[in-house]
């Protein structure tokens, strides 16, 4: 009974012993620790969550779409939680359209609570995943960036990068506006984590609406014709801008590349990142600052020699011919490389550059595009002894598409000079049109465009352009491409820039084909082009004819 009675004692006091110690550890956990769990429990049960602003749409000019978000979702597994691998790896492989072995190894990785099984998943078939009920599988709503019209206006639009910031074209130059401000919210949890009380703490507010000046349909029409134009002369490249001059609003831009380029080189907007030299469309250039400095008149005559001797040079026309007399607007009309030196010589090197200049040559247009080039031009006082000799006709300086346009606005805009844009509207705010500057008189801008008028005539470089009731005035280009210092003579890019009406233009489109194969003069390769872009927009646009 003794041993009975010490042994409750033992047990009494190991009971006391460990009462004791219980207390003295709530006591530590009640008021020394209290604070930091406290905190701890606070983490565990309240979570404030970053709820994405969506990402504003980009339209065209009427509307319609041409990039917005759709819900979709991320796919993730707790792989701890996960009981039947194999049997949830099948569901999900069906479902989700992977191998069942990929999906396999990620819902049975060890040592991690959170897997990736699949990023931005559409939400129909996200929705076929949750009602999968699979344990520990989850879902997290996310944003999809899309495209409904595919690749359409694709330089112009861009792309975003995964995490939806911009990362090209409007989408990078706008990322500001079109990303918005993203909200933040509380949810607070009961102790088995299931939401009790959910609160918003910041208000997310969406991106907004970009609208372009693009006309779709407009754009689909000149993507059609430059695919054309690359399947039938096989071009490095082309490239092509419809314009209304009175604004500078750009109706369409498209790019065209071969396939077999490599699609890492060269900048993502050709029209504003293509260096090229123009050739012959250069000439109204040269022209224009002649007619406007009171050097010649349309009717000014020279004597067009068989070649012309220029410094070390001898410069040849594209047909052959013998000793002729041109007026300045049959230079034009002909596209004499001789007549346009010989108006060049008149001018002077230092005169010649100012107009080159004043025409935009040699700076950005300012166009509302990232990545646009400069070009190439030289001042006076860095041309050497012959540079006179090919600068008057196009060759020897560098140009982009987006800078030629806007020298032809200018002309048909009755010599107002303004930055082409492509953004009409911020959200519900309509974008102040470029401010214009005057280069040319309105008088010298009507002569020249009445010059240009003859390149459609009988005999002019683009004859067989012309559309019947139309009257037009253009110019055709065809340059050789200088390659390691040297003029190519297989290489060439062919352009063509025309407005429609010629007395009052409200559409100017431009077209360059860089390399391309069998044809290469600017007369069969780019003004066919321009033929069908303004013979199918005339009456889109409602532009009546004369």
């Amino acid at each position: 009974m003794a041993l009975i009675d010490r042994r409750i004692g033992v047990l009494f006091i190991a009971f006391v012993a460990l009462l004791g110690l219980a207390l003295a550890r709530a006591t530590y956990l009640g008021s020394v620790r209290a604070g930091s769990l406290e905190r701890a429990a606070a983490t565990q049960q309240v979570s404030d969550v970053v709820v994405p602003a969506p990402r504003g749409a980009i339209t065209d000019r009427s509307g319609a779409e041409l990039a917005m978000n759709v819900s979709a979702d991320d796919i993730v597994a707790d792989p701890y939680l996960i009981t039947n691998a194999a049997s949830a790896s099948a569901e999900l492989s069906a479902v989700l359209g992977m191998p069942q072995l990929t999906v396999l190894s990620r819902i049975t990785r060890a040592h991690t609570g959170y897997v990736l099984l699949a990023h931005l998943v559409p939400s129909a078939q996200a929705n076929l995943v949750a009602n999968l009920h699979i344990a520990g599988i989850n879902l997290i709503p996310q944003t999809k960036r899309v495209y409904p019209r595919g690749t359409e206006a694709a330089q112009i639009i861009g792309t975003v990068h995964s995490n939806g910031v911009g990362a090209s074209g409007i989408e990078y130059r706008y990322n500001n506006v079109l990303e918005g401000s993203d909200g933040l919210r509380r949810i607070v949890s009961d102790a088995i984590g299931q939401p009790i009380s959910i609160s918003d703490l910041r208000a997310t507010r969406p991106g907004k609406t970009v609208a372009l000046t693009i006309d779709s349909g407009l754009q689909q029409e000149v993507e059609r014709v430059l695919a054309q134009v690359g399947s039938t002369y096989s071009p490095k490249s082309a490239t092509a801008i419809a314009v209304e001059p009175s604004t500078g609003a750009i109706l369409a831009l498209a790019n065209w590349r071969s396939p077999s380029a490599d699609s890492s080189a060269g900048p993502d907007d050709l029209a504003i990142g293509l260096n090229y030299e123009p050739g012959s469309t250069f000439k109204a250039i040269t022209v224009a600052g002649a007619l406007q400095d009171g050097l010649v008149t349309p009717n000014t005559q020279f004597d067009i020699p068989p070649v012309l001797q220029f410094a070390d040079r001898q410069i040849h026309d594209a047909e052959d011919h013998g000793y002729e007399t041109l007026s300045v607007a049959n230079i034009l009309k002909y596209s004499s490389n001789i007549g346009a030196d010989l108006i060049g010589q008149r001018l002077g090197s230092k005169r010649f550059d100012d107009w080159v200049r004043r025409f935009g040559f040699g700076q950005p247009t300012g166009v509302d595009l990232p990545g646009e080039q400069s070009g190439i031009v030289l001042h006076w006082w860095q041309y050497s002894g012959s540079s006179m000799a090919n600068l008057p006709f196009g060759q020897g300086e560098s140009v982009t598409p987006m800078q030629m346009v806007a020298a032809y606005d200018a002309i048909a805009d009755g010599g107002i000079l303004r930055a082409p844009h492509v953004v009409q509207s911020v959200g519900a705010n309509a974008r102040a049109l470029p401010p214009g500057h005057r280069i040319i008189s309105a008088a010298t801008a009507s002569e020249l465009r009445d010059m240009l008028r003859g390149v459609f005539a009988d005999g002019g470089t683009a004859s067989g352009a012309e559309i019947s009731g139309y009257d037009m005035a253009g110019k055709t280009g065809t340059a050789n491409i200088a390659i390691d210092g040297h003029y190519s003579d297989s290489a060439y890019v062919a352009s063509f820039i025309g407005m429609v009406p010629t007395d009052h233009p409200r559409l100017v489109v431009a077209v360059v084909v860089n390399q391309p194969q069998g044809s290469i003069f600017g007369g069969s390769v780019a003004a066919p082009a321009f033929q069908q872009i303004v013979g199918w927009a005339v009456p889109y646009l409602g532009l009546p004819p004369r």
